[in-house]
């Protein structure tokens, strides 16, 4: 009896520790977006996990949101660029270094666990900056990026100049073609165009963690010509799979995209991508 209290104590601290390591979580994306890992891209989905290295990519009209397993999340803009340097989850403390290569970004801390430790910091091109329990926004361009801070507080610098607090909410830093501007305050108004550019938007079907409802984009009796489809799907960020179901005696391939939170978001991203890839009556399933 004592061995297997023993055996089964040992097994949940193993369980345990193995699902703190689980540092990062795709919540939605509105493809196309991808995931580049160890030399291969793979299209990414609700529930798809991140680790340290990974390089996520978001295409034109695209948005990203991912949660980080202390509670906050980062989302991502179209055509951007994002590299998890560092993706270091632990009871004691988070450590994570992610770097935006491209795009717009945004990075918040949830509210109820401002206080847990953390060492965070976000590099745009030549700027970074250290997080603390804060709500940021930033852009990264050539020759153009924008660190704008929305609540808290967070140290900013860039490469060979001394860091500088930003405590005020509204605080924006600039930085164009190498040089840094004055400490601007941003309106609402620009706030608020700023910070579109990185939300998921309704109606253009995105997918969701959770989501119920699917897109049927194509069927077929031969599965090499349904995964014909689905190759071409992923590979331009769609992450579509083939579901086989019974058809009298025969199977049929359909061509599905799975984790759509409604109804109209299915009918939506059907209708992005009618006429497309061999697909001419896309369906709604859920």
């Amino acid at each position: 009896m004592k061995s297997l209290l023993v055996f089964l104590a040992t097994l949940f601290i193993t369980t345990q520790a193995a699902l703190a390591q689980v540092a990062a979580t795709v919540e939605g994306v509105q493809m196309p977006a991808w995931v580049e890992r160890s030399g291969q891209r793979m299209p990414l989905a609700p529930g798809m996990e991140l680790r340290a290295g990974d390089q996520v990519v978001t295409g034109a009209g695209a948005r990203l949101l991912i949660k980080l397993s202390e509670g906050s999340t980062v989302k991502l803009g179209e055509n951007g660029q994002l590299r998890f340097a560092e993706l270091a989850p632990g009871r004691d403390l988070f450590r994570a270094a992610l770097n935006v290569l491209e795009g717009a970004f945004r990075f918040t801390t949830d509210v109820l666990n401002k206080s847990r430790k953390r060492e965070v910091s976000i590099r745009a091109a030549q700027v970074t900056a250290g997080i603390r329990g804060t709500d940021l926004w930033g852009r990264s361009r050539a020759g153009n990026e924008i660190v704008c801070l929305i609540e808290g507080e967070i140290e900013v610098a860039a490469d060979g100049e001394p860091p500088l607090a930003m405590n005020q909410p509204l605080q924006f830093y600039r930085r164009v073609d190498s040089k840094t501007q004055p400490v601007g305050t941003v309106q609402a108004q620009q706030l608020a165009q700023w910070s579109a550019e990185t939300e998921i938007e309704a109606g253009k079907g995105a997918a969701r963690a959770g989501g119920r409802f699917s897109v049927i984009l194509a069927s077929a009796a031969d599965q090499a010509a349904a995964l014909a489809i689905v190759d071409q799907l992923r590979g331009a960020g769609y992450a579509a799979r083939i579901v086989p179901r019974k058809h009298g005696d025969a199977l049929i391939y359909d061509v599905r995209i799975r984790s759509l939170p409604s109804r109209t978001e299915a009918q939506a991203l059907g209708a992005r991508l009618k006429g497309q890839f061999g697909i001419t009556e896309p369906r709604v399933s859920g």
